[in-house]
């Protein structure tokens, strides 16, 4: 279906920048390449990283598709027009969260994840505190400098959960509870799921991270509790997105068509990703949470993905959270 190398023709190349894990990238192209006889050459940086990277080269772009990363990356890379327009035939197929997360048919949802927080259950035990449950609980003082959270200005995640908390409570309502919990911070990491591993490993108490990073870690026999709020909680949609003037347009549009497909991303469980999949016939992982038992918020990805709307809570996160510490 996604075709076949024909003796004598020309060799076909596609080069990916990839955002999700390392184990993922690989594992994607080179069972892409072994499908398809296309030669692919990918380069695994993060979200930020790579949103940085396509702006940096959109005079000479050297990248034809970017895969993963939270979607607004996507999003501002989309309303900057450093991305093709391209509707897969396969878009059919897919939930419809992830049908056109920006609005102009930029840029396809590829995965959902979860956000919520995670602890060692003995940890717990050994604070006395009882079970963990809502988004306010972690205000609780007896978890002074035991929370860790990425910042929003590096991490796609922290800002994914900064402007879920400004949905669910309000804006203002949103930065008072930023900063009553910047009391029980122990550190505003670099990374998004570096709080998964700090409190697999008994580094911090409690980290507040995609669901999927704390569940990899509890997949590998880590004590870990996973926790969904109850108030509801937003998530990310991990996208995929041509890059403008790819190089490779053709191949750049069958690995789209590829990477929505039920085979492709029923891959993500061997590589230990335990993201909910977009394609609606696709197998979700068994270490995937459960979305029926998850109270999602209404994310709004298009507005609070703009450059804008990034950059003024943003500015006021540095202002009255890290700021006024």
């Amino acid at each position: 279906m996604f075709g076949c190398v024909r003796e004598g023709a020309p060799p076909r190349k596609l080069t990916v920048y990839c955002s999700v894990q390392l184990e993922w990238c690989e594992l994607l192209v080179k069972t892409y390449a072994a499908q398809t006889g296309v030669t692919v050459a990918m380069t695994r940086k993060s979200a930020g990283e790579t949103l940085a990277q396509v702006t940096a080269e959109r005079r000479n772009p050297r990248g034809d598709v970017w895969f993963g990363g939270t979607g607004d990356g996507h999003v501002q890379a989309a309303e900057a027009l450093l991305t093709e327009p391209y509707v897969s035939p396969r878009v059919s197929e897919l939930h419809d969260w992830a049908r056109d997360p920006a609005g102009d048919g930029r840029t396809t949802g590829i995965y959902l994840g979860a956000l919520g927080y995670t602890y060692s259950s003995d940890w717990l035990a050994k604070k006395g505190i009882p079970t963990l449950t809502r988004w306010t609980d972690l205000l609780d003082a007896r978890l002074e400098g035991e929370v860790q959270v990425a910042n929003p200005n590096s991490s796609g995640t922290a800002y994914t959960l900064l402007a879920t908390w400004v949905q669910l409570f309000g804006e203002d309502h949103a930065f008072e509870f930023l900063q009553a919990l910047d009391k029980n911070v122990n550190q505003y990491t670099q990374s998004g799921a570096a709080g998964a591993r700090a409190a697999a490993r008994g580094e911090t108490g409690i980290g507040i991270v995609f669901l999927h990073d704390a569940m990899t870690e509890k997949a590998a026999g880590y004590p870990l509790e996973l926790v969904v709020p109850e108030e509801g909680t937003g998530y990310e949609t991990g996208c995929i997105s041509i890059i403008h003037g790819a190089r490779h347009l053709a191949e750049a549009k069958q690995f789209v068509d590829w990477a929505l497909s039920k085979e492709a991303q029923e891959l993500g469980e061997q590589a230990h990703s335990y993201q909910w999949p977009s394609n609606a016939s696709a197998r979700a992982p068994a270490h995937a949470v459960n979305l029926d038992a998850v109270k999602l918020i209404n994310f709004d990805l298009k507005r609070w993905g703009q450059k804008s709307e990034r950059a003024r809570l943003l500015e006021r996160w540095q202002r009255e959270v890290r700021e006024g510490r």
